[in-house]
């Protein structure tokens, strides 16, 4: 069975033979991961195996029946998906953050300088990869610093959710997809885009990522062009969306995810060379 992997998280890059990989801390250690023909290898790099990475499966299946057929018959051309659940609390607080008033293609380059900059390198299979900066390392950063690699603006949220994270991230780490969002809120400069957006990748629950985001509505459009999608800034979209799963949470985690998974992923070359 032929497996894709979601690359959206900006930690994933793309090396030779398009062989991707990234570096993620776990609560033992931090791990390299890649994805190439032979699928998917993890190897622990600093600290113990203890907790390993874990991925969540997708099951197109599980799309809800009312969505359009054009976007679903696009859908099911992926097949079954999985995705890393982040394993890391504070690296999801920080992606959601860093893509605060940034492109797509913008944030994804101003977190990689982050963590090469800023963060903890490791030796990947195809070169140095990176995670991002602890709690504690951010809070000892100066403005300069933050300037350095493009991320002034973004100072003083980080360094807000650098103190909450100290101090709360054992009960964040807790709770439930929704009651997370809800919690990550009360940091100052954390909208309810960020919070879900964070809630999300961590807990892997796409049922509460913020479903009119741009990649959503791109991504949608791409799939079914034919269908009349609401203009970007029709605030009909988001409703249209959820209504389509209606209660079933399962259904609209699959649909959200499957429809950003068709816009970054990576699929395994399972063709047999020796034509056995």
């Amino acid at each position: 069975m032929t497996v894709v992997l979601t690359t959206d998280h900006p930690a994933w890059q793309t090396g030779e033979d398009e062989q991707r990989a990234r570096a993620v801390r776990t609560a033992s250690g931090i791990w390299t991961l890649s994805f190439d023909r032979q699928g998917l290898h993890m190897t622990c790099v600093q600290g113990t195996e203890d907790v390993k990475p874990t991925f969540a499966t997708t099951d197109p299946a599980r799309l809800p029946a009312a969505a359009p057929a054009s976007l679903r018959d696009g859908l099911n051309q992926l097949g079954t998906t999985q995705r890393l659940a982040n394993p890391w609390l504070w690296d999801a607080i920080t992606t959601a953050i860093l893509r605060q008033v940034v492109r797509a293609d913008q944030a994804r380059k101003l977190y990689r300088a982050w963590c090469s900059t800023h963060g903890t390198k490791v030796d990947g299979p195809s070169g140095v990869l990176a995670v991002a900066p602890t709690a504690g390392e951010v809070l000892g950063l100066t403005e300069e610093q933050f300037a350095g690699v493009g991320a002034r603006f973004h100072c003083t949220a980080l360094q807000a959710a650098a103190t909450h994270y100290e101090s709360h991230h054992s009960e964040w780490e807790q709770l439930d997809a929704s009651d997370l969002a809800v919690a990550l809120t009360r940091i100052p400069r954390i909208g309810p885009w960020t919070a879900a957006a964070a809630a999300t990748d961590f807990t892997g629950d796409f049922s509460i990522y913020p479903h009119d985001d741009l990649a959503v509505r791109t991504w949608a459009a791409q799939i079914a062009p034919e269908y009349p999608w609401p203009g970007k800034k029709d605030k009909a979209f988001g409703p249209m969306w959820t209504g389509w799963a209606a209660a079933d949470r399962t259904a609209l985690h699959t649909l959200t995810l499957s429809t950003l998974t068709w816009g970054s992923h990576a699929r395994p070359d399972l063709e047999d060379p020796c034509g056995t």
